[in-house]
């Protein structure tokens, strides 16, 4: 199982989304779906019965939809790079991705790499498209800009940190001259458990930053594992419900027990009813309190 999935927060739309999503990239395929329940729902305003989440893998990397309805906005503070080995490639996704959406950056040269384009969505999702040939095909990206300008290489030290197979690949800091702060990130690659991202800072005035739209959950196997992690990264930052935190920097992340999608994939709707209602009381996951809902009446 991926330690680490991308969690796309949608209003409506998960379930379009990610078949769109699958439909342009290969090694795709969606994996499971969830629906809402009684509490749910009722906390939501999201219809009973209707989807909640969407598992799905792209381009080798496993991702969830969410509907959770109009609360968060996606920003290209979280992106998603994307490395193409031919121009024919490269024109096929930009394509597709900018079909309905808006072009942030245009399909050209640029001094950082011979053919880049950078694409906001029809559903308001962030991809970076370059020629590159990397093993990994799709890469979270993360900017660093407004109040959490220069802070990429400390929050990236703080994940490397937290995660097994984990450390840090690359660096390349601005010098003097080049327009941004001497010594921010220029451009970082790092691994959490396996799995590439990519940081930078930005001074330039945005008008966005991270918000909850893009978060990033974490399969935890043990409680000792939640306790750790909700702990380390909600220090200076927020704890929220259902295990939901902003860290210091803030990203968000969902620190959930693997155990969660047993539960939620047994057909039994009551004891799926009794655990939802126990979750939705809860901040930080507790797995002796969720089994107890959902095996006990």
């Amino acid at each position: 199982m991926q330690k680490i999935i991308p969690n796309l927060w949608f209003d409506h739309q998960a379930e379009r989304a990610a078949e769109f999503y699958c439909s342009i990239f290969p090694d795709s395929e969606i994996l499971k779906k969830s629906f809402y329940g009684e509490s749910g729902a009722a906390v939501s305003g999201m219809p009973e019965g209707t989807v909640l989440t969407v598992g799905f893998r792209v381009g080798g990397l496993e991702f969830v939809a969410l509907n959770g309805g109009p609360v968060f906005s996606f920003t290209p503070a979280i992106s998603f790079f994307v490395n193409c080995t031919t121009e024919q490639e490269q024109d096929q996704y930009w394509e597709k991705l900018s079909e309905g959406g808006t072009v942030l950056m245009e399909m050209g040269p640029y001094p950082f790499s011979r053919r880049f384009g950078w694409v906001m969505d029809q559903f308001g999702v962030s991809w970076q498209l370059s020629l590159e040939h990397e093993e990994q095909k799709l890469v979270p990206f993360l900017m660093f800009t407004g109040e959490q300008h220069g802070n990429a290489e400390k929050a990236m030290e703080q994940y490397v940190s937290l995660f097994e197979r984990s450390g840090v690949k690359k660096v390349d800091r601005y010098t003097e001259g080049e327009g941004q702060p001497e010594g921010t990130v220029q451009h970082a690659s790092f691994i959490l458990d396996g799995v590439e991202f990519m940081a930078i800072d930005s001074s330039f005035e945005h008008g966005f930053t991270f918000t909850e739209a893009i978060s990033f959950q974490i399969n935890c196997e043990t409680q000792e594992e939640i306790d750790l992690f909700w702990e380390r990264l909600s220090e200076g930052g927020e704890q929220v419900e259902c295990g939901w935190l902003k860290d210091r920097y803030g990203v968000s992340w969902q620190v959930v027990p693997t155990i969660l999608d047993e539960l939620l994939a047994n057909p039994d709707p009551v004891r799926g009813e009794r655990m939802m209602k126990a979750m939705l009381q809860m901040k930080k996951l507790d797995i002796a309190q969720l089994e107890k809902a959902y095996y006990n009446a």
